[in-house]
């Protein structure tokens, strides 16, 4: 087999292949045997009939072009791998006229990754907020451990944010009850905004056995983007009682025997999440740095891909009803073509992130272990709230664990430079990158920013 390619842009290419017509033998050999299995001759027991007989019955451009579709796929791999080209995305394959003995040519253009000029990271320079660790953040870390050994009380009077309720909800469009949108009985902390919205202002007030009307936008559903009269019934009101902050709370709380050794504690757990979170800012920071800095082309039709993915979801779960999509627009306050426009933008900066990062790794020949990959698969699973063998069925299915090992060796290979950029905070100092991206540890800054 003879391929040869031509660089069309920076990102398509055009593979010529040329397959002499003997290298189709074993692919002939094949469809006689399947055809002769499917095809009842006179005379001869089924799979047995020859290949003549086979070809009288078919006819032999038939055959021909049957081997020649089953073939394709193969051959297109192997001119992939041939002449080393980085595809990306789906090949239009153009197949020259067919004549049986002859050499079968065809022509395939796909997307490839184009060739990224990477600087010199020692070059880059990026600046983050420096740490402080407030007294507030501790406060609010011991108040948050007051909240779990709380108890609840019911009370008799009306709710108020911070109470525990138990509500009835039901919704109606147009007068029409909207059935997945009602519930009974259901446990809602009033001000943490965790269901819909104007949910917690319409509760306030209200005591146990009164109702509210309030208008709110549904978000999932037949009727998901549609404004929706809701009704929402308090059955009871609880209030939480918090323990005192005394060393019997620190001992009940914690394997700590005082207050102050609890307080130390949250102090350092405080100052951990605050180094996290830089972590997190510097390797944005450099990503960005990167990608304002280095010239990406792209190539559309992953662009129109990502596009496309981005916006399934909410069109299917529309019913891929344009009334409905026009209703849920206008209810987050944009038109149709702001949201591809928005789309669009969303898209080419994941491309390009996606194709940065990779020549990255190609460059600095970055590795995924089994062990790393296994560890991304569980914390996932774990986020998704999916038992591991679950999670890790459905990525199989979905033939989604290489998009998996992809994102790993993406992070992997930007945690391996930042250790080469100049990183100071807005306090003048030098930051030292090393316990988050000069080692093993680089992936569990990057695990925690994945929560």
């Amino acid at each position: 087999m003879k391929s040869t390619v031509e660089q069309i842009s920076p990102t398509r290419v055009k593979l010529n292949v040329e397959v002499p017509f003997e290298e189709l033998s074993a692919d002939f050999d094949r469809t006689y045997k399947t055809l002769a299995s499917q095809i009842r001759i006179p005379g001869f027991r089924p799979g047995k009939a020859p290949a003549k007989l086979i070809e009288a019955r078919v006819g032999r451009d038939s055959i021909l072009a049957q081997v020649v579709n089953d073939a394709i796929p193969g051959k297109y791999s192997e001119a992939v791998a041939e002449t080393e080209t980085k595809a990306i995305g789906q090949p239009e394959i153009d197949l020259a006229e067919l004549k049986y003995g002859e050499s079968i040519t065809f022509t395939a253009e796909v997307d490839v990754r184009p060739e990224i000029e990477l600087p010199d990271y020692s070059s880059l320079a990026v600046e983050v907020d420096a740490i402080e660790i407030e007294d507030s953040a501790v406060d609010e870390q011991l108040e948050g451990l007051r909240a779990r050994f709380g108890t609840l009380k019911g009370v008799e009077r009306a709710a108020a944010d911070g109470d525990f309720v138990s509500i009835d909800l039901a919704a109606t469009v147009d007068g029409e009850a909207v059935d997945e949108a009602s519930t009974e009985g259901l446990s809602h902390e009033v001000g943490s905004g965790q269901l819909i919205d104007g949910l917690d202002e319409a509760i306030v007030g209200l005591a146990a056995g009164e109702s509210k009307v309030f208008t709110s936008t549904l978000v999932a559903g037949e009727h998901a983007g549609t404004e929706a009269d809701v009704t929402v019934t308090v059955n009871s009101v609880k209030e939480r009682e918090l323990p005192e902050v005394d060393d019997e709370f620190a001992q009940m709380a914690s394997e700590f025997d005082t207050v102050a050794e609890l307080k130390d504690s949250l102090r350092e757990r405080v100052a951990q999440s605050a180094k996290i979170e830089q972590a997190n800012a510097i390797r944005d920071k450099v990503l960005a740095a990167l990608l304002e800095q280095v010239e990406i082309p792209l190539p559309e039709s992953v662009v129109d891909a990502e596009i496309e993915g981005q916006q399934h979801q909410i069109i299917h779960a529309l019913g891929h009803d344009d009334e409905q999509l026009n209703k849920f627009l206008e209810a987050q306050g944009t038109t149709r073509e702001e949201w591809d426009a928005k789309a669009r933008e969303e898209a080419e900066t994941s491309v390009k992130t996606q194709l940065l990062l990779d020549a990255i790794a190609e460059q600095q020949e970055t590795e995924v272990s089994q062990d790393e990959l296994t560890q991304q698969i569980l914390f996932q699973a774990q986020r998704y709230g999916m038992q591991p063998q679950e999670f890790i069925s459905q990525l199989t299915q979905a033939n989604q664990v290489g998009a998996v090992y992809a994102d790993v060796r993406r992070g992997k290979a930007l945690a391996g430079i930042v250790d080469d950029v100049t990183v100071t905070d807005t306090a003048g100092a030098t930051v030292d990158t090393a316990e988050f991206f000069g080692g093993d540890d680089a992936d569990d800054a990057e695990a925690t920013d994945e929560a």
